[in-house]
């Protein structure tokens, strides 16, 4: 061969595996085991955000439902963790939970096929040009409506004043119908926070809203049904105006559906009335 020299290969070193390094190894290549107990930790932890005082003190909420879920993915809102029976294909990564036990922790009567932990968040100010501003609202699922009807007219945030519901408790998110991932929220403690001219509607005063010029940066003010609108919060804004109604009364979420619908169609004079 040349006078090349042969060298033998060197001796290979077998290690012994015990029985617990096989184990071990397993483990970290299989599936995590699914949960089945509704008295997991993480379950009761899931539980617990269900109180406003948790999701304040932790910063975070759930979502139940793939198409939640699904508009979270949408708005690039990853989940800090998720949970979901077997079969269901929505979330990379979340943990599998055998169906009784996630019904458990479910605020929907039917039960739920995902859930998901996100984190709060909230702007650092009020943005325009067109914001709407929730004072007093105490009914989330009206404050979750808000959240929706803000997102379809292209409204630029929704704020929150004194005394409104969460807007990431559970009812609130469902009314949301995913509005709560795309529509940028922002906490106020006064009228002169709010961006542009304001516009405080109250029922059966000043001019009808469709004959108020909503050009330029324009914040719209809703109040509770019982209560509208404080008197000092009237009296900070620039304007006062109403939605005409024949009844006595129209719910809050939809008054603010009505006036975001008002304002848009104003400012855009593309559109016609029909």
């Amino acid at each position: 061969m040349d006078g090349a020299l042969l060298v033998p290969p060197p001796t290979t070193k077998i290690k012994k595996i015990s029985k617990q390094d096989a184990l071990l190894s397993h483990t970290s290549h299989a599936e995590r085991p699914m949960i089945a107990s509704p008295h997991n930790e993480k379950l009761k932890q899931l539980r617990r955000l269900h109180r406003r005082r948790e999701r304040e003190r932790l910063g975070r909420f759930v979502a139940e439902g793939e198409d939640l879920i699904a508009a979270a993915q949408a708005a690039g809102r990853p989940a800090i963790e998720g949970y979901r029976v077997p079969g269901c294909e929505v979330g990379d990564g979340f943990v599998e939970v055998e169906p009784g036990a996630l019904a458990a922790v479910s605020t929907l009567g039917s039960g739920t096929k995902a859930i998901a932990v996100y984190e709060q968040r909230f702007a650092p100010a009020p943005l325009g040009p067109l914001c709407l501003h929730l004072h007093g609202l105490s009914d989330p699922g009206n404050v979750g409506a808000c959240l929706r009807s803000a997102a379809a007219f292209g409204a630029s945030c929704v704020t929150l004043g004194e005394r409104c519901a969460d807007p990431h408790s559970p009812k609130a998110v469902r009314a949301s119908m995913g509005a709560i991932f795309a529509m940028p929220l922002a906490r106020v403690a006064s009228v002169s926070e709010l961006p542009g001219r304001t516009v405080a509607l109250v029922a059966r005063a000043g001019a009808p809203l469709r004959e108020v010029d909503l050009h330029g940066p324009v914040s719209l003010l809703v109040g509770a049904e019982r209560e509208g609108l404080p008197a000092e919060v009237v009296e900070a804004c620039d304007l006062i105006a109403h939605v005409p109604i024949a009844s006595e009364s129209l719910n809050a979420a939809m008054a603010a559906t009505l006036a975001l619908y008002e304002a848009t169609m104003t400012r855009d004079s593309n559109r016609v009335r029909t």
